[in-house]
């Protein structure tokens, strides 16, 4: 990807990362940032992401989709870039903040170049407070992590171990009086339980998207983006229609609206030749 790379000064950067103590002096971008009106929120886990983690990533993300709020992660192996694929899956904005410079060469991880690549075809963003050539090494992960949750108005924690790394982003967000929010997990995962922990502490447990768009200033019980269901669906269309809020797998949004198998792919049927639904990537969603 040839994207050049631009110099921020502090002026020029997002208002958020301005309140944060030891702000970088300069920031190197490659991309283009989010409209400011945007919301931010830093999507953060275990590299050893678990199928849970994952699922539970791209399901929460996916809940986002019609509202103006971009995916910031780390590009890291694991949750981090579940975390920019799903945003990019679902058509947000999203933007990697990368404990490297941002040219290709540096670029880190090296298994997660084809990403990033995809981020900046996408409109999204690869961030540095190091200008290249700068190679990662242990101590510029944690610095990472302050631009990261300096950047965002709430930090999620999909997936941590008692001694994740993960936790010291939070704690930073919570330095920085930003939400922490946390995704549960079964008590006897050790992937989980540092997750379990913040809940435990008093961040905001999150059951599903609308917990994070709360948190993030928005009503998701009244969408201004949402168009009202037709007046003419019959109640199993209509059932079908109100799951899809977010994107759903079949078996799942079966189970969700109550109906027979028989019923759902009539239903499905109508709705799609209506233009009502789409089938993307797997997923039945909205059209």
């Amino acid at each position: 990807m040839a994207a050049s790379i631009k110099q921020l000064r502090p002026e020029e950067y997002p208002p958020l990362l301005r309140e944060i103590p030891q702000m970088p002096s300069l920031l190197y971008i490659r991309g283009t940032l989010p409209p400011a009106e945007h919301k931010w929120l830093c999507v953060v886990g275990s590299r050893a992401s678990s199928p849970y983690g994952r699922r539970m990533t791209y399901k929460l993300i996916a809940g986002l989709a019609s509202y103006p709020v971009v995916i910031a992660s780390g590009l890291a192996l694991g949750i981090d870039q579940e975390a920019h694929k799903a945003a990019l899956d679902v058509g947000l904005p999203t933007v990697a903040v990368l404990p490297s410079s941002v040219d290709d060469a540096s670029l880190y991880p090296r298994g997660n170049h084809a990403l990033a690549q995809r981020i900046l075809a996408r409109g999204g963003a690869l961030v540095s407070e190091y200008k290249a050539p700068f190679r990662a090494y242990p101590n510029t992960f944690p610095a990472r992590n302050r631009i990261m949750t300096g950047l965002s108005d709430a930090t999620l924690v999909i997936e941590a171990g008692e001694k994740s790394g993960t936790l010291i982003t939070a704690r930073l967000a919570l330095d920085y009086n930003r939400e922490v929010l946390a995704v549960p997990h079964e008590l006897e995962k050790e992937s989980g339980r540092g997750a379990n922990r913040l809940i435990r502490e008093g961040a905001t447990l999150v059951r599903d998207s609308n917990d994070i768009l709360r948190s993030l200033g928005f009503s998701p019980e009244v969408d201004p983006l949402q168009a009202p269901l037709p007046t003419d669906l019959s109640a199993e269309e209509a059932a079908v229609m109100r799951e899809l809020a977010e994107p759903l797998a079949l078996e799942e949004l079966i189970e969700r609206a109550g109906l027979s198998a028989q019923d759902a792919n009539v239903a499905l049927s109508s709705l799609i030749i209506r233009g009502l639904v789409n089938e993307r990537l797997g997923k039945l969603e909205r059209a």
